[in-house]
């Protein structure tokens, strides 16, 4: 990996992705319950455990969590909440499970940090999500790239996740997000409530820059997130205006849910010309926006014709 020089004529140090912990915690609780016949058992639930993350020192918020990807969590929600503006702000993201905490260190500190995390929104995600400053700011400003889905890679999705090992079939009671190139599975984060999930995801994403096309771009790409234009991301939870931008922010045009969408989830994607899908389970599903997206193949939501079983003849 080559760098350019610097001002004094040395070669400037490449940029580095921030180093993370691997903290990782058990992700269900076995507890004792009685049945509808009185009986005694003992079966899975999902953890739920804060997590306070310290930015430089400095307390920024407590999240409840399933633990899975603390570190991918914190660094999507720093994303996602717009204080910073590139992985390279970062320098590591230390998770202590002992203490439930997550230290940041960046680099050269947040401006206005008390400023920007004044006003905040409490939006519908599960466990109460929160947006600092306007929920709304960014829309204007987010163009998403062309992108297509045909109803084909749309089932395949969603058969994808149906094969899927997860918590959820275990213990219930989480909500999974997904990232998909085509039909490709990319990543895969379950937690406590959806915008965690999806923060998870944002934090992947800039821990796993595009591939440069050559030495020389090495460096600069590490700068840059995984690009979302290729991309599909999916949810068991329904699509509220804050899953809607989140998922704009990360560049991503197509967004599929196993539920619903909300009323302002949707005006905010019209608004970005999003292709939002919804009630997506087996062959159905509806198109709620962006339906220019959607190269539709109605044949293939029939079931496939079964010929008749032959009968034998006894003679």
């Amino acid at each position: 990996m080559s760098s350019s020089p610097s001002p004094s004529g040395l070669p400037m140090p490449a940029p580095v992705l921030p180093r993370l912990t691997q903290a990782r915690a058990p992700l269900t609780h076995a507890v004792e319950i009685v049945n509808e016949l009185g009986e005694r058992e003992q079966v899975q639930i999902p953890a739920e455990r804060p997590l306070t993350i310290y930015v430089d020192k400095r307390e920024l918020v407590t999240l409840m969590t399933l633990g899975a990807q603390p570190e991918l969590l914190v660094l999507g929600y720093l994303r996602n909440q717009r204080l910073v503006e590139s992985v390279l702000d970062i320098e590591s993201i230390t998770v202590d499970w002992e203490v439930h905490a997550a230290a940041v260190r960046t680099r050269h500190g947040i401006a206005r940090i008390e400023e920007r995390t004044a006003s905040k929104v409490v939006t519908t995600g599960c466990g109460q999500g929160s947006v600092f400053g306007g929920l709304m700011d960014e829309v204007d400003r987010i163009k998403l790239p062309e992108a297509r889905l045909t109803q084909g890679q749309l089932y395949g999705i969603v058969n994808a996740i149906r094969l899927k090992e997860t918590t959820y079939k275990s213990s219930g009671s989480v909500h999974g997000c997904a990232l998909f190139q085509g039909e490709e599975l990319l990543v895969f984060v379950e937690d406590v409530g959806r915008h965690n999930a999806i923060d998870t995801i944002a934090g992947w994403m800039w821990m796993n820059p595009e591939t440069p096309a050559s030495d020389n771009a090495a460096s600069d790409a590490l700068a840059v997130p995984m690009s979302g234009a290729d991309k599909v991301f999916y949810t068991t939870g329904r699509l509220t205006s804050e899953m809607v931008i989140k998922s704009a922010q990360m560049g991503v045009p197509i967004v599929v849910s196993r539920s619903g969408m909300t009323q302002m989830g949707h005006a905010v994607a019209q608004q970005l010309g999003l292709c939002a899908i919804g009630r997506a389970t087996n062959r159905r599903f509806v198109c709620f926006s962006g339906t220019h997206r959607l190269v539709l193949q109605p044949e293939l939501a029939q079931p496939p014709v079964v010929p008749p079983a032959q009968v034998l003849n006894p003679h």
